[in-house]
């Protein structure tokens, strides 16, 4: 009896040992020197912080950190270089290379694991495009068109295969922020469209759905619905260059161009000449423009010199906040120049072109 009290108590002490609120990162940093200064920073909502600088001795190092509830990306920094990994309540371990920090890697836990894999996959992938590519370059410096052919074909393949893993990886891992980010990054490079991420960001469990990444994605997915032909345009409003409120509903003609565009851009700048042409000979029979600019605070005086100088004698509006604006998210606005051409109800009629082309479509419509 005595001897099962004793056991229940050392496992009691042995069971509380362990802070349930922290967890530990201990690492092994080969060949770096004593001294070298790791630092902790954990990202959340977008800002950095920095939570700790740890120093190596012995090629050792180790902190504590408290356990938070909610997903979150952290990383170490040492010489320069960063180490992506993925706290939960598990203690971690890191393994530092100093002549390779990007072989370098974080486990304890499955999101850490699973990304390491993830990585030695996706390392298979570049490299072999590398090898294509310096062999479709000695091909084609040999004038041998049949290799070269069967190169890019190789290629192609080797694209399809890339994309199943990742989308196979991120159907695999609901529990992974990591996932939810590559589906990101894949919606950014348009490896998949913002309809398709959507999809896959349903399948996350509701702790990493919650996530600032998956509302982006969800939000992008919902826009798009209404910002692609056959979409009713959604609506609304910002200042003018003159500081007046002045809305899509109030500058509605039989068709109106809705123009994404900003001073800085060189492409925007190289196609307003063709929408002036466009405007001059199509305003009188019904045709009305609005321009949002993707100009930032401070630069509004660059946004009204550009209009002036492009004679862009029609209707504009920004609320000068870059790639942030409200407008461009509204209508899942990416790359610029954007334009979207809705009829007198409103509906997106056509989007994005531009030359010959948006004339040709405007003068079909407006002659029917």
């Amino acid at each position: 009896m005595k001897n099962l009290i004793l056991l229940l108590v050392v496992t009691v002490l042995f069971s509380c040992s362990k802070d349930s609120t922290k967890y530990t990162l201990s690492g092994t940093a080969r060949g770096v020197d004593d001294g070298t200064k790791v630092m902790v920073y954990a990202i959340s909502d977008n800002q950095t912080k920095v939570l700790d600088t740890l120093t190596i001795s012995n090629e050792k190092f180790s902190g504590t950190f408290d356990i938070i509830e909610e997903a979150s990306i952290n990383y170490l920094v040492v010489n320069n270089s960063s180490i992506l990994f993925f706290p939960e309540n598990d203690d971690l371990t890191a393994t530092i290379y100093k002549d390779s920090i990007q072989s370098s890697f974080i486990t304890g836990n499955q999101q850490n694991d699973n990304y390491r894999s993830f990585n030695q996959k996706l390392k298979y992938f570049i490299n072999k495009k590398t090898e294509n590519s310096q062999a479709y370059q000695k091909a084609a410096k040999n004038q041998d068109s049949e290799t070269a052919r069967k190169i890019q074909q190789d290629n192609v393949l080797l694209t399809q295969k890339e994309s199943i893993y990742k989308n196979k990886f991120i159907k695999e891992n609901p529990n992974s922020l990591f996932a939810l980010m590559l589906v990101s990054e894949m919606l950014n490079s348009k490896q998949i469209n913002a309809v398709e991420a959507g999809k896959l960001v349903e399948g996350f469990n509701p702790k990493i759905a919650e996530n600032s990444i998956a509302k982006e994605i969800k939000e992008i997915a919902k826009n798009i619905k209404n910002s692609d032909v056959g979409g009713k345009a959604p609506a609304f409003s910002a200042k003018t260059p003159e500081g007046k409120d002045l809305a899509l509903a109030d500058i509605m003609g039989k068709y109106t161009i809705i123009d994404f565009w900003a001073s800085w851009c060189r492409p925007c700048r190289a196609e307003n000449p063709n929408v002036v042409r466009v405007y001059e000979e199509f305003h009188d029979k019904g045709l009305n423009i609005i321009s949002v600019s993707l100009d930032k605070a401070g630069q509004e005086s660059r946004w009204k010199q550009a209009i002036e100088q492009d004679k862009m004698d029609w209707h504009h509006v920004s609320n000068l906040k870059g790639w942030k604006e409200p407008i461009a998210k509204q209508y899942s606005v990416r790359s610029i120049p954007a334009t979207f051409l809705i009829d007198e109800n409103g509906i997106i009629v056509a989007k994005n072109l531009r030359g010959p082309a948006l004339g040709k479509k405007i003068g079909e419509l407006l002659n029917q």
